[in-house]
């Protein structure tokens, strides 16, 4: 087994929900945990979720919502964000009690036709013009002509993360006014951000946080000490000594100042370490941060040795928890991304390891 490894401390994932229950207030938390729990593992992510009282979680499609399903969690709401294309998907709704979030009538006509008795939640676009109902009205109606259950109304903030973006007030007073138009059993507007930002600007049932569950500041000049559930570590498989002016990996983009050591190191872009860290990113040895030198290979990185006591089978850092190991945000942030996509490029290959309460 390869040694690259992504290891899960359960207990911080607990502690992030709990800091959110907190400052959710009354409302109620939907848990996002689309695209595998943003790469840490759905099924593991959402058992540790449950038995800490969740009982709302949100996937992406159909497809993620029936993995869902095959946790505990057999009586929490399962909230598809994407809603459904295909009368397929109507059906999986119905076979597997999941909820779709509908922006059209077609959505709601395909559920018919599978003789869909459930939920569905109805989201509108409050000025991030993405995914959102044009006759809000009409869609209600339907809903009701249909004999669904209508479970809310959602939208979603584009610039929360930024809070003094003027777009964040110009979208609260129009979800405002959509409280004010019609009569739902619930409203959600506020994802991580959010709910830091705005905790109290507007009264909301659910809120939706994701990314702060993982344990990213969402605002960082605005802390709730939440703590990162992810690191992503490796060993090193071989040293190398080379001379002066050799180069190394591909392209030759790095060469040896003087003679010295090199370590290469299982972990490369097939497992979610990004290649812009080539030549400027680092990894972490408890005798100190090693240098990457080199273009990170599919399978491998390179690492600037100057210590003599690092040998072969060290244990290396590339992002964790630890006081002296970098945060995926800063390490997110030399590859000018943010920390959703690294997360997200995690691969399947990478050995994944739980620790804590579930």
């Amino acid at each position: 087994m390869r040694p690259a490894s992504l290891t899960i401390d359960l207990n911080h994932l607990v502690e992030n929900y709990h800091l959110l229950q907190q400052q959710a207030g009354k409302a109620a938390i939907m848990a996002v945990v689309k695209a595998n729990a943003y790469g840490h593992g759905l099924l593991p992510i959402a058992q540790a979720l449950y038995q800490c009282g969740c009982r709302s979680f949100a996937v992406t499609d159909a497809t993620e919502g029936i993995q869902l399903r095959q946790t505990t969690a057999l009586d929490a709401s399962i909230i598809l964000f994407s809603g459904i294309d295909n009368i397929d998907d109507a059906k999986v709704c119905v076979q597997h009690q999941l909820s779709p979030v509908c922006v059209h009538s077609t959505q709601l006509a395909m559920l018919q036709k599978a003789d869909f008795k459930g939920s569905v939640w109805l989201k509108v676009d409050t000025g991030m013009n993405r995914l959102g109902a044009e006759g809000l009205a009409l869609l209600i109606s339907e809903v009701e002509q249909a004999k669904f259950q209508l479970a809310g109304i959602m939208s979603h903030l584009a610039c929360a993360d930024t809070p003094e973006h003027p777009l964040n007030l110009q979208q609260i007073k129009r979800f405002k006014q959509i409280q004010q138009d019609t009569l739902a059993p619930a409203y959600s507007l506020l994802n991580s951000a959010g709910l830091i930002a705005f905790p109290s600007n507007i009264p909301t049932d659910i809120v939706r946080p994701g990314l702060a569950l993982y344990g990213i500041e969402p605002i960082t000049d605005q802390p709730l000490g939440l703590k990162p559930i992810a690191e992503l570590g490796s060993q090193i498989i071989q040293i190398r000594n080379i001379k002066q002016g050799e180069s190394v990996s591909y392209n030759g983009t790095w060469v040896a100042p003087y003679d010295m050591r090199i370590a290469i190191v299982a972990m490369g872009y097939a497992d979610g370490l990004p290649r812009l860290l080539s030549n400027q990113g680092h990894a972490w040895h408890p005798l100190g941060a090693l240098p990457i030198v080199g273009r990170v290979c599919m399978d491998y990185c390179m690492l600037a040795v100057e210590d003599a006591n690092i040998k072969q089978g060290d244990k290396v850092v590339f992002f964790g928890s630890q006081d002296n190991q970098p945060r995926a945000n800063q390490v997110a942030a030399q590859c000018q991304t943010i920390a959703y996509e690294l997360f997200t490029h995690l691969s399947e290959r990478l050995h994944r390891t739980y620790i804590g309460e579930a």
